[in-house]
Parts: C-alpha cells; structure tokens; sequence
C-alpha cells in the first residue's frame, strides 16, 4: 500500500503535492509521502483549489459532492477526502 493514501470505510484521504498554473492537469508521480497533481489553473482566488477537487472527482468517479478538501487550502500540500469511489487509488498513473 502507497504511503499518500489511506482507505477508512468508503472515505479514501488522499496526501496531495499540488502545483498549480502548469500547462496541463494531469498526475506527475510521487513527491515524498504525497501524490504530485500539476494544475492548469492559477493559485488565485481558489481557482487552483477549485480546480484540484473538480480533478479529484473525475479522476476518482464520484460527483463532486463527495470530494473534500480537508487541509491545506493556502498551501501546496494538501488533505482531499474522497466518498463512495469504487477506483483503487495505486491504477493512477502507474504508481
């Protein structure tokens, strides 16, 4: 089991490693004990944030009312909390 995710229930909490205003949102890999998401969007006015959970929410097949941001809204590192998704957190991007 990966060290950026943990499964509580249906509750997956994800450890996130964002950059924000990159060319493309995709996933990049790992960076440390967190999952590294570049970001299209700019870190103004909660845009990136915005951004991270609409991500989150296709990436994990779940509406995104069931996708959270827990910790971290200022800053790079962040906590996203993820209901009910039936997609296993170690297909992404290989890892």
């Amino acid at each position: 089991m990966s060290e950026w995710y943990r499964r509580s229930g249906d509750v997956l909490t994800l450890t996130l490693h964002v950059q924000p205003g990159a060319k493309r949102t995709d996933v990049a890999g790992l960076h440390g004990e967190a999952l590294k998401i570049r970001l299209a969007a700019p870190p103004i006015e909660g845009r990136a944030n915005e951004a991270l959970l609409r991500f989150i929410a296709e990436t994990f097949a779940v509406p995104l009312r069931q996708v959270e941001l827990r910790q971290g809204g200022q800053s790079r590192h962040k906590v996203v909390a993820v209901s009910g998704s039936k997609v296993d957190p170690d297909t992404l991007a290989g890892l």
